[in-house]
């Protein structure tokens, strides 16, 4: 997997600006240095690697685009909103939002503590929704809102009960805010990704051969196949969809 993904420079997005959180690493980074290749000009949000961060936003600089790292904790709702002024005292405005931050937990539903439940709803749900909150107040017309859920929504499997469900509810907040902000032409959509290969991923090989054996177009998910989905959506493109679950697992689901 390369470092840093070649996408094709387009220009779809020149004169605006993107917020990717969680955007350091993984399928964030992805999306960042996708956005930037369209020509938007990108806040690059992590909470605690700044050296991450730093490189995301040395690669877009590399390549002429314009972004800028800004640390928040988005599970913390005054860090959520230090995120978002700081973003538009910085580029002057927002026109995309992407709510890629989470965490994950595999564990058997009997076996979760109210520790563990606390910290990925406190992260991948009320961070979200506050997230969402701003967005819709900060967001200018025309605007796109991308949430980044999972496909464990749409095919769950056992040991995804807290996860899945926290992915669950962000989707029905995103699913009604595009009805909430269709009048001013901001649209709203989820994308589920199926599998894919990050640094994080750990799986036993006999698992990730199953999941070979079954997906039609016969490899895992890479993190730039789900930031082409998010560059459609917030593209001028996208702009017929709105309010909508995109799964985005090479047909696994």
């Amino acid at each position: 997997m390369a470092e840093f993904p070649a996408f094709p420079a387009t220009g779809d997005l020149v004169g605006k600006v993107a917020l990717v959180t969680g955007a350091s690493r993984g399928i964030g980074r992805a999306i960042a240095l996708r956005l930037s290749q369209a020509g938007a000009s990108v806040v690059v949000n992590y909470t605690s690697n700044a050296a991450r961060a730093d490189e995301v936003v040395a690669a877009i600089t590399a390549g002429g685009g314009q972004a800028t790292a800004i640390q928040a904790d988005v599970s913390r709702l005054a860090d959520v909103a230090r995120l978002f002024q700081q973003a538009e005292d910085f580029f002057g405005g927002l026109d995309i939002v992407v709510n890629n931050a989470g965490t994950y937990l595999a564990k058997p539903l009997a076996d979760v503590t109210e520790v563990e439940f606390d910290e990925l709803f406190n992260l991948d749900v009320k961070g979200t929704f506050f997230a969402l909150q701003e967005a819709a107040r900060r967001v200018r017309d025309g605007g796109r809102i991308i949430n980044i859920s999972s496909g464990q929504t749409a095919v769950p499997n056992p040991n995804q009960s807290v996860y899945a469900g926290g992915k669950a509810a962000v989707e029905q907040f995103g699913l009604a805010l595009a009805k909430e902000l269709g009048g001013r032409q901001i649209t709203v959509n989820n994308v589920l990704p199926g599998i894919t290969e990050t640094e994080a991923l750990a799986i036993p090989e006999e698992l990730k051969q199953q999941l070979l054996a079954n997906t039609p177009l016969g490899r895992l998910g890479q993190p730039d196949d789900i930031a082409e989905v998010v560059g459609f959506l917030a593209s001028p493109a996208g702009r017929w969809l709105t309010g909508q679950n995109v799964r985005a697992a090479g047909g696994l689901m």
